[in-house]
Order: C-alpha cells, then structure tokens, then sequence
C-alpha cells in the first residue's frame, strides 16, 4: 500500500495518516531483535505511516533512558526513501527506576525540561516535532506542568505539545494554557477499555486529535475479541480480515479525531495495522461494534 492511499487524518497544523506506529514494542524485551525492528518501522513508511510515537522511559527493565527513541531513529534514518514529512513524537514527565524498574513522576519545569533537552540529543530533533506530558503528577497541580510545557514551547524546544493519561477536565486546562500549541490528546482506549469516550468528545469540541494507545488492549482482551461468536470476531470473519484491522476500523469510525497508534515488532502486523484505514464498517457493524459501550461494559 502506498503512502498516498492511506487515508489521512489532522494533527494541529500537519495532516498525517490515519493510523501511527507506537514504536515502544521495538524495543520492549531484553534481547531485542535491532534489525526486524528496524524492517519493521520501514514497513511502516514505506505503507505511508509517518506518525511515531515514543518516549524516554520505553525500552527493556534495567536498560535506562532513551533505548527506545535512539532505535526508533536508527531505523527512521536507515530509510531510503524521503523523511521531511515524518513526525516523530516523544513524552517525559514519567521516570523509571533501572535498579528497581519502578515508576515515577516528575511534572516539574525542572525535569520536563531537562528530560526534554536529553531527548532533543538523542532524537537530533530541535525542535521535538511532538512533545507529549506522559502522565500528570499526583504531587503538583496540574496547571503548573502544562504551564512547563508552554514554557518548553515558548523557548523554542518543541514545535508541539501532547497530553497524556488525562480526563476531560485536565483537556480544558491545558488547552486554556497552551492554545493552538496543544494538538493530541494520547489515552488509552480499545474494544475493551472504552472510558475514554468523554475525552474524545472533548478533543472533537476543542479540534484535538486523540492518539489511542493499546488500541488491542491487553493479551487477554485480544483472546476475548477473536472468541467466537464475539461481535468483532464476527465482523472480521465478514470481511476476511483480522479482528485487530476490525478494532482499529471501529475506533476510526467512532470519531475523526481518533488516530490509533499500535505497536508492531513484526513487518506483517504494520501492513495488517495500516490496511484498516481504508476498511468500511457499515451501520449495522458499527452498531453491534458499540453494543458493549452502550451496555456498560
């Protein structure tokens, strides 16, 4: 598939394929495989996928900072083809502790600016194309991470700004601090876990895109859809296509903002991901589709 037949969908002022690529599965294992996730972002450009999304803190336990950015970016340079519309999109703000491999959060200017800076080096990226606050931090108000953000933005480290892990309220906030500087929303949201229908409709309101991570779910919600007699295992059997094309068809059908971004560690699962966005679900799929939403579930 040519980049040209992909539909497209806007993120702020760029126009960009309707279905991303999160790039943390490249390097999620210890032992990871450099070249097939190398072939695997390369399938991804060469089907018109140029939304990549990544983050300081991806890579295997115990590896440190940048593990993920720094191969995604190997493998973006390594292709052959032209790289000016590309847009590669990272996030700070979440810390990750390589002796324990436990989590934390950090939403100070301090931090975000200097997690910023590291990731501007290890990109070679000034300014970051998208810059995203992984996850707000229980320890500030929230007004005064997006007010680092605006910050970062203003001094000119990055062209645009995401927020992550938010709900409705924190959507409103940060658009009131950042503008038109704020142009994704990143939440997850898949068949299974759909709390998120109230942030979409804020980013529908406010002209946000909303970048779904874990479009799948989880390995044991991925088992459920492909059970028979499951509304999604029945439509893809319709069509001839995978549930997980099914899964990400219905997102894109659910809004104009939704730009699903999943994760691929293989060149078949990135071709299979991108053919959904020209997959049409008619009303009567679209409606058994939304029956588990509808019904609380």
């Amino acid at each position: 598939m040519s980049g040209a037949s992909v539909p497209t969908r806007k993120l702020g002022d760029l126009t960009v394929a309707a279905i991303g690529f999160g790039a943390m599965t490249i390097t999620q294992l210890a032992g990871y495989d450099v070249d097939r996730g190398r072939r695997t972002v390369h399938a991804a450009l060469d089907a018109g996928v140029r939304l990549f999304d990544t983050a300081d803190v991806y890579g295997p336990a115990g590896a440190g900072d940048g593990v993920n950015e720094l191969a995604l970016m190997d493998a973006l340079r390594t292709w052959s083809g032209p790289a000016d519309d590309i847009v590669v999109a990272t996030k700070g703000g979440h810390l990750r502790y390589p002796e324990t491999d436990t989590w934390w959060t950090n939403g100070s200017y301090a931090h975000l600016r200097r997690a910023c800076t590291a990731s501007i080096r290890r990109l070679g990226l000034d300014p970051i194309p998208l810059y995203h606050h992984h996850r707000p931090d229980p320890q500030l108000p929230y007004e005064e991470s997006v007010s680092a953000l605006r910050a970062l933005h203003d001094e000119g480290l990055i062209a645009r700004v995401g927020i992550s892990n938010v709900d409705a309220d924190r959507i409103g906030i940060a658009q009131s601090i950042l503008g038109d500087a704020l142009v994704s929303v990143q939440n997850e949201y898949s068949p299974g876990v759909r709390t998120a229908e109230k942030e979409i409709r804020a980013c529908e309101e406010r002209g946000i895109a909303f970048l779904s991570w874990g479009p799948f779910g989880g390995m044991r919600e991925a088992k459920s859809l492909g059970a028979g007699g499951s509304p999604f295992a029945e439509v893809a059997h319709a069509h001839g296509v995978s549930i997980h094309q099914i899964a990400l068809a219905w997102q894109l059908h659910r809004s104009p903002v939704v730009i699903p971004i999943p994760g691929a560690s293989r060149p078949e699962s990135v071709l299979d991901s991108v053919a959904a966005a020209a997959l049409t679900l008619t009303a009567e799929e679209l409606t058994l589709l939304d029956t588990p939403a509808e019904s609380g579930s």
